[in-house]
Order: C-alpha cells, then structure tokens, then sequence
C-alpha cells in the first residue's frame, strides 16, 4: 500500500517552469481560473463567486497536502516564481490501489506553448518516482479535444467513454478516461 508523505512539500523545477506550494497570495490568480468561462468551459464544476471562496478552496487544498491525501502545485514560470499561471495535482489517491487521477488547468494566455505538457510530463515523473504510484488516471468531458491529445501526447490512452455518468446542472454529461502505466 502507498505511504505518502508531502511533508518537505515537493517543489519541482522544470525547464521553464516551477511547481510550488499554492499560498494565500494566489487566491487572485486562483479565483480568475477558476471562474473564467474560457478555462472552466469542460470542466463541470461549481465557480467561486469571491476571493473568500478561493481562499477556502487554498486551505482544503494545503489541508489535504498535509494530510497526505492530495497534492497540488501551482504552476509558475521560474522567472516569476510568484504568480500562478496554472495549477496540477494528484487527487482521489487510491493508496491500496497506487493509484491516482490527476487534474490541471491553465491560464488561456499560456495556451499552445508547451507549458502544460511540461507540467504534466514533472508530475508523472514526480506520481511514478517519488509516489510510487502504479496508474495514473484522467477525466475529461469529451468535447475537450484539446485535453485529450496532451493526456495522449504524454503517453496516456483512452480507457473509456461512459454516456451520461456525471450530472451536472440539470443535465447528464459523458466522460472519457484516460490512463496511464508505470512501465
């Protein structure tokens, strides 16, 4: 069974990026991405309505850091290490199972420059070296073509599709999973 431990918490350097703690300070960033109709349009989730709500989501977030439940980074270019352009992280850790779903997402001004190819390429080195993990899965709403050739792109196949497994708002949705193997 997986041990997990976050505590130093894992900071990651890649070549243009810095995967760090999410901190109070990021609340703006967080709030806008979270928020924004462009990033959020797959991802089928209630908004945050204010920067307390945001706030609120960074504490669950680093309480479960803490806790070895979960782990996220904000995803900062090392020239400004300060701001958050994005975010990644293990969720829904299955420690009898290794295995875990991982889930990111960008700032649109950061699109289609390889950023999070090169976030997502760290954190599976980081799920599959340092975690232990033995699978790591990812759910996307279908339509998210984009979303599915990076997960493709970084070695990940597509598992299944379930017709109208998720509701939201009124209305059933379909998911594709996609995996990928420690080999």
């Amino acid at each position: 069974m997986l041990e997990l431990n976050f505590s130093p918490f894992p900071e990651i350097k890649t070549e243009r990026l810095l995967l760090r703690r999410i901190t109070d300070a990021d609340a703006p960033e967080l709030l806008f991405l979270r928020s924004d109709e462009t990033v959020m349009k797959y991802i089928d989730r209630e908004k945050p309505k204010s920067l307390e709500e945001a706030l609120a989501f960074i504490q669950i977030v680093n309480a479960n850091i803490d806790k070895n439940e979960s782990v996220m980074w904000a995803i900062a270019l090392q020239d400004k290490p300060d701001t958050l352009i994005g975010n990644i992280g293990f969720w829904r850790i299955i420690n009898k199972h290794y295995r875990s779903e991982i889930g990111y997402m960008l700032h649109p001004s950061f699109w289609g420059k390889g950023i999070m190819k090169e976030a997502l390429l760290a954190a599976i080195d980081f799920g599959f070296n340092q975690m232990k993990l033995h699978s790591i899965e990812a759910h996307i709403n279908p339509d998210n073509t984009a979303s599915g050739k990076l997960l493709e792109k970084t070695g990940f196949v597509r598992e299944a599709y379930f017709k109208e497994d998720f509701f939201f708002r009124g209305k059933f949705i379909d998911s594709a999973i996609y995996s990928l193997l420690n080999k």
